[in-house]
């Protein structure tokens, strides 16, 4: 199993999406995608909906939430 970094798929950039944690080269914020994951979206369906995204992003997403929760971290504000 690869070790994914959520770094290496999700930033935050003040020019888009208002700064909200989005994965790179989209504008699709992580919010978006943990509230489709967690009201149990099957991860094809999120994946077809979104072809920019791929199961490293999802797994991606699900571990920066972890971070954020563990250690309360944040992005500075836009």
């Amino acid at each position: 199993m690869t070790m994914i970094h959520w770094q290496d798929h999700i930033s935050s950039e003040p020019d888009v999406m208002f700064g909200k944690p989005c994965f790179k080269g989209t504008r699709i914020p992580v919010e978006l995608i943990l509230e489709k994951i967690a009201f149990g979206r099957p991860m094809e369906e999120i994946l077809d909906g979104y072809p920019k995204l791929t199961r490293d992003s999802l797994q991606a997403a699900q571990l920066y939430a972890l971070d954020a929760v563990r250690n309360d971290i944040f992005f500075p504000e836009a």
